[in-house]
């Protein structure tokens, strides 16, 4: 009998793939997790605080050249920064910044940079603005996935915030009464 795979699956394979043997920080941090993909990735991501203004997204991912830029709320809850660091950061975990834009209808023009990203940064050249993705269409594939990573990292921090880790002779036990070795040190647990 195969065993279903399903979307969480999914995600979490790529998260995996992704983070590699990096566990979750503990206790948990959004901002030591994205810390650690930037190192992970080899490439900066800068968090931008701005406060948000209507009609615009809460949280948008910039590629430029040289870094990533994480632009989020913050005249908003903890946990909903926490959310839109999350989704954002997930964007960079499934590889959508490294997707082609959908064709545009017409040539591109200077000053086709959307206008949250220029409204919330418009001391930023246009010019080195490669790509941005804003929370604003969720029927959108690329915002589902991004949506639902973010809410599986919040999901498996705050089960892993309940259960204290296993200290290594626990885990040599636990293993040698189920006839398995305990995992490697570091090794995310699935």
């Amino acid at each position: 009998m195969r065993a279903r795979v399903t979307t969480h699956d999914v995600l979490w394979d790529k998260y995996r793939q992704a983070m590699g043997d990096i566990d979750l920080p503990r206790p948990f941090d959004e901002v030591a997790l994205v810390a650690r993909l930037a190192e992970r990735r080899g490439r900066p991501i800068e968090l931008i605080p701005v406060d948000a203004l209507p009609n615009l997204p809460c949280g948008l991912l910039m590629v430029t050249d040289h870094a990533d830029c994480i632009v989020y709320a913050t005249d908003t809850s903890a946990l909903h920064q926490r959310h839109i660091l999350l989704h954002e950061a997930a964007h960079l975990v499934c590889g959508h910044d490294r997707v082609a834009p959908a064709p545009a209808k017409r040539p591109a023009a200077d000053g086709d940079v959307p206008s949250g990203a220029r409204t919330l940064l418009p001391h930023l050249p246009d010019a080195l603005v490669r790509r941005v993705l804003g929370r604003t269409v969720y029927t959108e594939p690329q915002e589902q996935e991004a949506e639902l990573l973010a809410s599986l990292i919040c999901s498996r921090a705050a089960r892993e915030a309940r259960t204290p880790p296993l200290a290594e002779g626990q885990q040599r036990r636990l293993g040698s009464m189920f006839g398995a070795a305990p995992a490697p040190r570091g090794r995310a647990r699935g």
